[in-house]
């Protein structure tokens, strides 16, 4: 008798996420009708306070008892650090070989800053549980890295990134204090107070977050606009920027799932270090972008864009076929839901553990 060959389970329909929809339309909006003159004045402001805000909404949402908590399974969280802030760097560094031949400069500056930001949370817990993984870990292990990255993803670009990302220069460093570091630690001190209003309005603030996002692309590609940037960007450059993003996101996934297997790792904890680490956080890259990088951030953000898109597509295919895999979930796993709803909110230290 003939064996029939086995195909591999697909999710009904890939998760085109509806707020990078939402985020290319605000790209078109500013490419169309950009602000200019006090318009831009007022958008660059609007845009410095959205930022404060949503650095604020993360820190008074980041359970800082349970985040200490998740410190007992220190291997896995200092593995899912060593993917974010060492090998996806060291992996952007290599890349600088591919410039000017596929790369222009400000694409591989994008492209360099994607490898510095910080993992997911949501999307890292909903793809870790889809494939029966740890989620648990998952949840600490994001927001170790959201948190690593308030301080890590600035000094990093300033070290690697130089001049086009501000340097070490007392004015870049104190507006990375009064726009990131500042409104998070306030958001901390103050989440004794305002925690149970965000969690009973979680809904409107993840509006509030995700507008405060929109306005932060918008005055950025604005200015990218005024500064003519765009002439930089042909098809063939982003067609090669997407094969380069596809490559840098099939090697993570291979080191991180290998990795993780060669140190020891049981296979849900390996399924929770190779979500968690592979993957970057579009919401906590865009505003630190607008402060990074100023008038050239919206040819910076290009790259991050794409690369969240790519990743929760892989990603939703990756996690159903290790679901296959799997034993059926245990106890204390999150519901796995469909696939689509993965990509109905932005990834950002929002989500908080329960």
């Amino acid at each position: 008798m003939r064996r029939r060959l086995r195909r591999p389970h697909l999710p009904a329909r890939l998760p085109v996420d509806p707020y990078v929809l939402a985020l290319l339309g605000t790209v078109g909006l500013a490419a169309l009708l950009p602000a200019r003159g006090q318009a831009a004045t007022v958008a660059d402001g609007a845009a410095t306070a959205a930022v404060a805000l949503l650095f604020f909404l993360y820190g008074a949402r980041l359970s800082t008892r349970e985040a200490l908590d998740g410190l007992r399974h220190w291997r896995l969280h200092l593995t899912v650090l060593v993917c974010t802030f060492l090998l996806f760097p060291l992996l952007g560094l290599a890349a600088r070989g591919l410039v000017p031949t596929l790369l222009t400069p400000p694409l591989y500056s994008g492209l360099l800053f994607l490898c510095l930001v910080p993992s997911t949370i949501q999307s890292s817990i909903a793809f870790t549980s889809i494939a029966r993984g740890n989620v648990p870990a998952a949840i600490c292990a994001g927001s170790f890295s959201s948190l690593a990255g308030i301080v890590l993803t600035p000094l990093l670009a300033a070290a690697l990134l130089g001049s086009s990302a501000g340097g070490f220069s007392p004015d870049s460093l104190l507006k990375i204090v009064l726009q990131l570091l500042l409104p998070f630690l306030l958001g901390q001190l103050l989440r004794r107070w305002v925690g149970g209003f965000l969690v009973r309005n979680r809904q409107v603030l993840g509006r509030v977050d995700r507008g405060s996002i929109l306005l932060v692309v918008y005055a950025a590609f604005s200015a990218g606009m005024a500064a003519g940037i765009w002439h930089q960007v042909s098809v063939p450059r982003l067609g090669a920027l997407l094969a380069v993003e596809a490559v840098l996101l099939a090697v993570m996934l291979l080191v991180s799932w290998y990795g993780a297997r060669r140190l020891g790792f049981g296979r849900a904890d390996r399924i929770a270090i190779q979500f968690a680490g592979s993957k970057k956080s579009l919401a906590a890259g865009l505003p630190m972008a607008s402060v990074l990088f100023g008038a050239q951030a919206g040819l910076a953000v290009l790259p991050l864009m794409l690369f969240h898109q790519m990743q929760l597509m892989v990603c939703a295919v990756l996690a159903r076929r290790r679901a296959a895999q799997t034993e059926p979930a245990g106890h204390g796993e999150l519901p796995t839901g469909r696939v689509a709803e993965v990509s109905s909110a932005v990834q950002h230290p929002s989500v908080r553990a329960r």
